[in-house]
Order: C-alpha cells, then structure tokens, then sequence
C-alpha cells in the first residue's frame, strides 16, 4: 500500500521476523519515555513468541506486523495478528462475537493489535511522530475494511496510542489492573489513569506527607499500611515460613537450565490442574533465557526436611533490565519495573502464592530500586497486598455499523460501572488513613 505524503509506503508482513530486529527496537527507544524499559515489545519477545510456535496461525495467531516505511526507514510498525477465538488477550469479547453469531455474522477472524498472552500496558502503534502514528492507525482500518474483517481491536495502549485512536474515531474501553509503587500514594492519586510507562511517583498520605524515595525495607513498606493489612500479611508470611519454606531467586544469566526446567514443569502443571493447556512453550522460555536474559528474574521456592532442601514452586517475574536507564539504578526517578508473569506450584502450601507472587518480588523491588511491580490482569484480592488499582485501555473499531452503535451504547454503560466501582475501591485503601494508626 502507497501514501502518496511524504511517500510513504505501508508494508503488511507475514511474520515478525521479516522485521530487522535493530530497526525495531530503535522505533520502540523513540517512544514516550520508558516504553524501552518494558521487554515485552521488544523485537525479541515477539519472535520468539513466533519461533517457539506459541503465537502462530496453528494456535490462532495468524501475524500480519503493518510497518510505515519511508524510504529504507522504518517510520511506524505494530504488531498486528488475524484471530480465530478471543483467548489469551485478557480484554473480553466473547459477548461480542456470540452476538454476531446469533445474527448469521462472522466475528472471526478479527485484528488484533496487542502482545500475545501478555495483559502489560505499554506502546502498541509505535512511531517517529504523532502524525505517522495517526498514519498508521488509518492504514490499519482501511486494511481490515479491504480484508472484510469483522473488527480491529487495540489492547492495553499507552496514552499517546490513546490520543490517536480517540481522534481517530475508535471506541475506547476501560478495564482494571492492580499495581504497586514504590512510595506509599493515597488511592485516590492512583486511580484516574494509568501511569506513564517509566513514570515515578512522590506522592502522599492523606494530610500531605510524601516519600520521595521507596521504602527502606519490608518492615518499612508494612508500617505504610492499616493494622489490618499489616497483620493479616505478616500472618501469611509466617504460615509459609513455619512450613518450612525459604525462597531463593535468581537473576538473568544467574538462572540455571536446570531452574528453567524446573519453572516450566511447574508451569506446565499448575495449567493442566485448571483444565488448560500452558499457553507457552518450553522453547519459548529457551529463547528468552538465551536472548533476554536481563529481563527475567526467577523465584524458587524451597522445602527443607531433615537438612535437605527441595524445591516446590517457582514464580517468574520480567523486569526492565537496569543496563536500559541511562541515570543509574540508584535513581528515586529510574522507572523501573518488574512484572507478575508466571507461577506453579507441585506442592500445596498455604499462602504459598501469595509469598511467591507478591511478597518476595516486592521485598526483591524494594531491596534493588525497582520503582513499580504490575500484578497483571484483574484480581482485586491484590489491593490487600498494597497493589492499587489503575485503569487500562483498549480501542476497538467494528465494521458493521449497528453492531458499532450497540458496542458504543454497551461500552457507555460499561464505562459507568467502572467508575462507580473504582469509587468503591476508592473506599478501601490498604494504607493508613490517620497518622495514629501505629500500631504494629
């Protein structure tokens, strides 16, 4: 496809690998500040999602990457994909298509824009400029009209993605995650948006104190929240440590083929338990262990009886890589970040989960400057545990303009309902609301 400003030329490719690798992650680099601390754009984690066979048209991740060429620059790129079901994407429209089935239409295959089974906010319609984004953004819709496609869909965008499909005329759709920050925010700060990709926060308790810096220590982040926060997590912290577990992690290089074996056959369990099979593969790990080391931060979960330690869970965290912030990894502003991905479990223990999954990456962030740690998608048992709730983004566009007027209507009401339960949860900070609340 031509655009005859500026001389364009709009490419739509059957892979991410028909992307060069440098050219990619430089237009990620050029986005708003910190879009090049999240991993999970990166050219890397997309081609192995490819390689590894987990995101392929065999399991309904058919890639069609649209990239904005002028010249030999790559201007604009997205990762695009034709999809045949509505799994691993976390943003729900199995009403949508059941409606369009019951009126004889075909909701399948639709456009995808959005990193496979990963719910991470970030920047989706990379570009140079606000104008080639908006570009971009038009080429994806006349594509999907020429395609006959039902619908083209825009999952956990970043404001300046935002911006352009709101101008663009797309429908904008709210969801919510939980996040923690490294200060202690009141709720209400926290819950308009979603922060800025590599954004820190020096913000306060009610009556105006702030914390400019993160907590000193665990004890410090305990002491933050109500009595009634405090005690019940030191209580589930004790249950774990009383079984007899101690944890033991690893980072990037650090991580033996050996843990990886044994984090993916934890993995691997804990999805067939529910009744799925694990979205991943095994070789998808290799490939990010051989060519994202950096990103990935591996917790082991251990038994000790009669002088011999076991392992018995694992959990998986992504983490921006420290080399990728110029100002140093004792920078209160660095933006780092580390995410809640993957756990599994052989053993059942209490409260294990929530000391792997939440309570030591958080003691990890607090110990090695980590401004922020994602809990990923839904989960509201997460703001007990300090993760406030944050709204996320999707845009959608429907071909079919009564279906595209009742998914407005829908999506108004919906929006409502958000913001009457984000008021709701407003209600229920975990943090301490008077300076008498002390006790320990």
């Amino acid at each position: 496809m031509k655009n005859n400003s500026n001389d364009y030329v709009i490419r739509v490719l059957d892979s991410p690998l028909d992307v060069g690798a440098a050219d990619w992650n430089a237009l990620l680099a050029a986005q708003s500040p910190g879009a090049a601390l999240n991993p999970f754009m990166r050219h890397e984690y997309l081609a192995a999602l490819h390689q590894s066979g987990s995101a392929t048209p065999e399991t309904g991740w058919t890639p069609r990457f649209v990239t904005l060429w002028q010249g030999a620059a790559l201007a604009a790129a997205c990762p695009l994909y034709l999809k045949e079901h509505s799994y691993g994407e976390y943003v729900f429209d199995w009403a949508w298509a059941n409606a369009y089935q019951q009126h004889g239409l075909d909701y399948y295959p639709k456009a995808l824009v959005a990193v496979p089974f990963t719910p991470v906010p970030g920047a989706r319609l990379l570009a140079r400029t606000a104008a080639e984004r908006t570009l971009l953004l038009k080429a994806l819709v006349a594509w999907c009209k020429a395609e006959k496609l039902s619908s083209l869909h825009l999952l956990f965008a970043n404001d300046d993605d935002v911006s352009a499909c709101e101008e663009s005329g797309l429908m904008l759709r709210s969801t919510v995650q939980f996040h923690w920050q490294n200060v202690a925010p009141t709720l209400a700060a926290s819950r308009a948006s979603l922060p800025p990709e590599g954004a820190h926060f020096a913000l306060g308790r009610p009556g105006g104190e702030t914390f400019p810096t993160g907590y000193r220590d665990f004890d410090d982040f305990l002491m933050s929240l109500s009595q009634e926060k405090r005690k019940k997590i030191r209580q589930e912290r004790r249950k774990v440590l009383d079984a007899g577990i101690t944890f033991r992690w690893s980072l990037g290089a650090d991580i033996s083929r050996a843990d990886w074996d044994f984090f993916y056959r934890c993995y691997e369990r804990t999805y067939y338990e529910h009744g799925n099979a694990p979205y991943l593969s095994r070789d998808f790990f290799q490939r990010m262990a051989d060519s994202m080391p950096e990103n990935w931060l591996l917790f082991v979960a251990e038994h000790t009886l009669n002088g011999k330690r076991q392992p018995v869970a694992t959990s998986l965290i992504a983490v921006s890589a420290h080399s990728a912030w110029a100002g140093g990894i004792n920078d209160p502003q660095n933006g780092l970040t580390a995410y809640g991905r993957y756990w599994g479990a052989l053993a059942r223990v209490d409260c294990l989960h929530f000391e792997a999954c939440y309570y030591q990456p958080l003691q990890w962030c607090m110990e090695h400057g980590y401004q922020h740690f994602e809990g990923g998608a839904q989960g509201e048992h997460k703001m007990a545990r300090a993760l406030l709730p944050v709204k996320t983004t999707s845009a959608h566009w429907l071909a079919h303009p009564a279906f595209a007027d009742a998914i407005e209507r829908f999506l108004s009401r919906e929006g409502a309902g958000i913001d009457s339960y984000m008021s709701d949860l407003e209600r229920r900070s975990p943090f301490r609301q008077a300076a008498t609340d002390k006790t320990a």
